[in-house]
């Protein structure tokens, strides 16, 4: 039995140029995806330095623009290229959420990539005692 899910991709609702920035977010983040957790949490704790915390509403935003680009963002197993993705986006705007890496409490367990703005997940539909941390790069 499959579960039909309803997947955001609508490119073309986003400003070409955001478009573009926001594949180039999605590109980079299925390569840094690859690599181990260590060396993730190296390039996102180098990558954040200077940057502003990042607002809900910005955070928000860059979720959905990312969501709007890359169905393979949007599916069932893509918590961690559209984690990653998010938080380049925003920092290319000079903004940084949390990204977190962590499991989920409950059965069935599970790990799991999110993006947290002003103590709030971005986009999860849970509360954040919904998941137990592992490390988080804020």
């Amino acid at each position: 039995m499959t579960t039909p899910e309803a997947l955001p991709y609508r490119p073309r609702s986003i400003p070409p140029s955001r478009r573009f920035l926001a594949r180039l977010a999605v590109g980079c983040a299925h390569v840094l995806a690859t690599q181990p957790p260590v060396r993730i949490r190296a390039v996102l704790s180098r990558l954040r330095r200077g940057a502003r915390p990042a607002t809900l509403a910005e955070a928000s935003r860059a979720r959905e623009t990312v969501l709007a680009v890359s169905l393979a963002a949007g599916g069932h197993k893509g918590c961690l290229p559209r984690s990653l993705a998010t938080v380049l986006l925003c920092r290319w705007y000079g903004q940084w959420p949390s990204w977190c890496v962590g499991v989920r409490n409950r059965p069935p367990f599970a790990a799991h990539a999110w993006v947290e703005a002003e103590g709030v997940l971005v986009g999860e539909g849970t509360s954040a005692a919904y998941f137990q941390r592992f490390f988080t790069v804020e």
